[in-house]
């Protein structure tokens, strides 16, 4: 037995053979997307995978729209939601952990008009949303309380929303999903870049195929008012490029893999990966719907995380592999996730032997191949896998403590990197 669980602690043996082969999950970024704009919609949509879908982040945002009157029905390849209908009064939304389900629930709750309580757990009452509860405040609705837990009154008006990039682009998917429904056009006038871009661009594209028009303007976005979302009946979510970037890496690194249900011309930012394990100096092979990942050279990386924040872990792991330092900057947003990931990151590769330094928005991680040890996870899921990718190269075991909050966004991801039970 490769690996033991003990209180939600595992430990990983590097001798643990690694796959070959896998199928990415269905995109978590998309589903959130998907689910949401089928909530919305006039009539029942199936949205359809490749295979199971159900995280702890997913069924937050199932459960928050089956509060506001949706219904969900999970089946192993296929997701059926019934449109909201009649909205219960008073509904409760438990968001959980979901940074997403939360910043992009509060707006279109509050263009639904109903008065609605929010909750959640572990670090979510803590993570940003001034900016979003402002402009909501300045069009009509008003909030118990300034951070979790509250309850949000008043209805969502049209008009023009000003907002920064730099904290979250979720506030902009939320306000857009929210807007579409409301009469009248509105405008979303960014005040500053839009950073992690690319999963606006995710929502634009999920908008447009349930019929809503969200025109990207030089500074913003404008959303074309009560136009109602019309289901396509069936949709397709397509794999997820953050949560396979562990197989991608593991394929640079150590043995050969293949990864296929990948969409090459996805809108999610994080098939960047392709590039920087190119960089790296791993073979990529690139086949339909399918990329192979085997090493060759062991390059140190100097890469901006601005837009692929959330591939800091991957990238991190990476390097403790590689000749050479490796420098990761732009992502001090990091800092705000599940765990202050930069230091969160840090520990990680420290606590095992490698050697990592902090910097505001980012980190240094110097090629100095890990040992083992024990790694907090500090309750983030994406620690949790990168610590599992360090572990391959390891000499000695890998504890993980609170490994379980590798369900957030993948559950069977354990088995699927290798490790029996």
């Amino acid at each position: 037995m490769n690996l033991i669980s003990s209180n939600h602690d595992l430990i990983l043996d590097p001798k643990s053979k690694a796959p070959e082969s896998v199928i990415a999950i269905p995109s978590k970024s998309e589903l959130h997307r998907l689910l949401i704009a089928s909530a919305l919609s006039d009539r029942q949509t199936r949205i359809e995978c490749s295979r199971s879908m159900r995280s702890e982040d997913i069924d937050a945002t199932s459960d928050c729209l089956c509060a506001l009157g949706a219904s969900i029905v999970f089946g192993d390849t296929y997701i059926d939601v019934s449109p909201i209908e009649n909205i219960p009064e008073s509904p409760l939304l438990n968001c959980r952990e979901s940074g997403s389900t939360l910043r992009f629930m509060l707006p279109i709750a509050a263009a639904l008009g109903a008065k609605t309580s929010f909750i959640g757990s572990g670090r979510l009452p803590e993570r940003p949303l001034g900016d979003l509860i402002g402009e909501m405040k300045n069009h009509g609705v008003n909030f118990s309380a300034e951070k979790l837990p509250f309850t949000l009154g008043g209805a969502l008006s049209a008009g023009e929303y000003s907002i920064s990039g730099k904290v979250s682009s979720q506030y902009i998917t939320g306000l857009l999903f929210a807007l579409a429904t409301i009469d009248e056009t509105s405008v979303i006038n960014l005040t500053s870049s839009l950073e992690s871009s690319a999963y606006v661009d995710i929502t634009c594209d999920v908008l447009a195929k349930f019929g809503i028009k969200a025109l990207k303007k030089q500074n913003g976005y404008e959303v074309i008012g009560r136009k109602s979302f019309t289901s396509p009946k069936n949709i397709s979510a397509s794999g997820d490029w953050s949560n396979i970037s562990y197989f991608l890496a593991s394929g640079a690194l150590f043995a050969p893999i293949e990864v296929s249900n990948l969409d090459l011309d996805s809108s999610q930012g994080d098939k960047k990966i392709l590039d920087i394990l190119r960089d790296f100096g791993a073979n990529v092979e690139i086949g339909k719907n399918t990329v192979k990942i085997s090493p060759r050279e062991r390059r140190a990386l100097t890469v901006n995380l601005e837009q692929i924040p959330d591939l800091l872990p991957t990238l991190a792991a990476l390097a403790c592999f590689a000749e050479g330092e490796s420098r990761f900057y732009g992502g001090a947003r990091l800092r705000l996730k599940e765990s202050d990931r930069i230091a969160s990151v840090a520990a990680m590769i420290n606590s095992l032997g490698g050697d990592a330094i902090e910097l505001p928005d980012g980190l240094i991680v110097k090629g100095k191949k890990p040992i083992g040890g024990v790694v907090d996870s500090y309750g983030d899921h994406r620690i949790v896998m990168a610590s599992a990718l360090i572990s391959r190269g390891c000499c000695e075991n890998v504890k993980i403590l609170g490994a379980n909050a590798v369900k957030k966004s993948y559950p069977t991801f354990f088995e699927e990197f290798g490790f029996d039970f």
